[in-house]
């Protein structure tokens, strides 16, 4: 007798290959040492907050004796705190965004989960590009949905309108895009999201109801040489955007994001109002109260983007000396190679043999390359060297 649902139970079988190479990583570490393997299987940014983040949480400690300081408040958030975000993601997007027209979810995760149960009905389909972040499907399926997916174009990973355009049936209800990609590093310039704004408005109008853009953004401060990240919501009147502060002020474990409702979207507030009640009844009930305040007091500070520019040119003279084939990514602190010999499962087992640690591009819907997340010290990228030129003489 199965204590699980099966669909629980099949995701546990099928569970995420971060996490199967992290727990990998674990193993390795305790048998060789931790300063013997290189891990590059976690987008867990290893940088210190900023220092607005800790004169935040100081400040905030002088006050926690007063009554309700972390007690609840309205489910979208504090209102100080959306009028002073909502500034913010006006600056981002290049459209005026009011404090009502943002949501203070947990993390980019919950608010995405928020958004599904607001608006998918059983059978509904969520497009993304392929590769994808590994959750998306399963935030899908958590509402009865189905996600679907068109593959990007090859080694550049740009957006493939035509495939996203044979994708797109009466079911679609959703399309997922992120960028700064994860896990690519993919930046999808501003004539592509033109293109798919104005495929989605005549999808939208054939089938008579309206498809949204969801566009997923903790990256957006992380580009190089000079890429512009386009703003989604002037594109599309029924766009929303979604992030969260784990990247840029590296409070991946505090949970805070938002949600931005386009100004523009015709009867928004029949959406906002449904985002405030999936928010709560998910059994989020707010963001917490500490993070919300933490962020109203550091907002507009960010971590030294410059130290991942180095780690970036680094993991790139790596892989280059040791004969591997990728694109610089433009964005977000991932490269997303070409598998030699095409396997990636078995490429990455390899690697790990190795004591390098990499996910295989199966896990984010595609085969034949993997990923390495350089979210760490440069000194364990350099010292991968060895490792990462054994494995590729392997498939040699």
């Amino acid at each position: 007798m199965s204590l699980l649902s099966s669909q629980v139970a099949e995701y546990i079988g099928k569970s995420s290959w971060i996490r199967k190479m992290f727990e990998e990583g674990a193993k390795l570490k305790a048998e060789h040492g931790t300063d013997k393997v290189c891990d590059f299987s976690l987008g867990n940014p290893d940088l210190p907050p900023p220092m607005a983040v800790k004169t935040a949480l100081c400040e905030i400690a002088e006050t926690i004796d007063q009554p309700f300081s972390v007690g609840y408040m309205h489910n979208a958030g504090y209102p100080a705190v959306r009028a002073k975000l909502a500034a913010e993601v006006a600056r981002e997007q290049q459209c005026p965004v009011n404090a009502q027209d943002v949501i203070i979810t947990c993390g980019a995760a919950g608010g995405i989960n928020a958004f599904f149960r607001a608006v998918l009905e059983p059978g509904d389909e969520v497009l993304a590009p392929s590769p994808f972040f590994v959750e998306y499907g399963f935030y899908t399926q958590n509402f009865g949905g189905v996600f679907v997916t068109a593959p990007a174009k090859d080694l550049t990973f740009d957006l493939d309108l035509d495939a996203l355009a044979r994708a797109i049936t009466p079911k679609t209800r959703v399309v997922l895009v992120n960028s700064p990609n994860n896990p690519t590093g993919a930046v999808y310039p501003r004539a592509d999201l033109e293109a798919l704004a104005s495929l989605l408005a005549e999808k939208s109008a054939e089938h008579g109801r309206p498809i949204f853009l969801l566009a997923d953004e903790p990256y957006r401060f992380l580009v190089y040489e000079g890429v512009d990240v386009p703003p989604v919501l002037p594109l599309y009147p029924y766009s929303v955007v979604v992030s969260s502060f784990s990247k840029n002020l590296s409070l991946a474990g505090e949970r805070i994001g938002y949600l931005a409702v386009n100004p523009a979207m015709p009867e928004k507030e029949v959406l906002l109002g449904g985002l405030t009640l999936t928010n709560r009844i998910l059994g989020f009930v707010n963001a917490p109260a500490l993070a919300q305040q933490v962020l109203e007091k550091a907002l507009g500070y960010g971590v030294d983007a410059s130290i991942y520019a180095s780690r970036r040119a680094a993991m790139a003279e790596v892989l280059r000396e040791t004969g591997y084939t990728f694109q610089m990514p433009k964005g977000a602190f991932y490269f997303f190679p070409q598998a030699p010999g095409g396997d990636d499962v078995a490429f990455c087992r390899v690697l790990a043999e190795n004591l390098v640690l990499a996910v295989p591009g199966s896990g984010f819907g595609r085969p034949g390359y993997f990923r390495l997340a350089f979210c760490v010290g440069e000194e364990v990228i350099r010292r991968s060297r060895e490792g990462f030129a054994k494995a590729r003489a392997a498939f040699a």
